[in-house]
């Protein structure tokens, strides 16, 4: 389907359903092509549409939004969402994963924690994706200096199992810190070794594992 034609569907779902409903009960009413035998079809795909603009809202586009770097338009795009609690549950779970990488993104760390917390209440159907969410409420947590439940949470992401190995490098490396700032050495560059040997291939995580190499090389014992 044409990706305007699909947007134009999406965002009118309930006018175009509203209009079909008036057309299907005059054609029914007034005996017009068929009357009530013809007029149900319009009747059910109305329904369909206002099924799908409750329970699944605009969802199917916001992907395509983020894909393409354009976090504005998915922000616009989930913002038309205004009774998030009507959602199918998987289609609730990944609106709210949505909205915490947005909060993320511009350090509003609470809207993100609570986002967090209401994606994983809908439950989190993809493999790995649950993990995911633990490790970002355990970066989260970090951040706001509550190292005893980050720790918490980020052991909890890698028992769910995560994604990929890059996530696994990132864990490892933030319990590795953790533990250094606890003290607890040995911990320390045990969560590192097991870091460096999820082989990372994401830069960023790979530059975080060759800097914190400088800080385990000090370490005594």
């Amino acid at each position: 389907m044409n990706i305007k034609l699909r947007r134009f569907l999406v965002y009118n779902r309930l006018p175009i359903a509203v209009v079909l409903l008036v057309l299907a009960f005059m054609q029914g009413f007034y005996r017009v092509g068929g009357g009530w035998w013809v007029a149900w079809i319009p009747i059910l795909i109305a329904i369909l549409m206002i099924v799908a603009h409750f329970m699944i809202g605009p969802m199917s586009l916001v992907q395509g939004y983020v894909e393409s770097g354009d976090l504005e338009g998915a922000e616009k795009l989930l913002a038309r969402v205004k009774f998030p609690n009507l959602l199918y549950k998987p289609v609730r779970s990944s609106y709210h994963m949505l909205q915490a990488n947005l909060h993320s993104m511009t350090d509003d760390l609470d809207k993100a924690e609570s986002s967090l917390r209401k994606s994983l209440d809908a439950g989190i159907t993809e493999k790995g994706f649950e993990g995911t969410a633990y490790l970002q409420l355990g970066a989260i947590a970090q951040k706001k200096g509550k190292t005893k439940e980050a720790y918490e949470n980020i052991r909890k992401a890698i028992s769910l199992g995560l994604p990929d190995k890059d996530n696994e490098a990132s864990a490892y490396l933030q319990l590795s810190s953790i533990c250094m700032q606890r003290r607890d050495f040995k911990a320390s560059k045990q969560y590192f070794a097991k870091a460096k040997a999820c082989k990372a291939t994401n830069v960023q995580v790979a530059d975080q594992i060759k800097e914190m190499q400088k800080y385990i090389a000090r370490m005594p014992g």
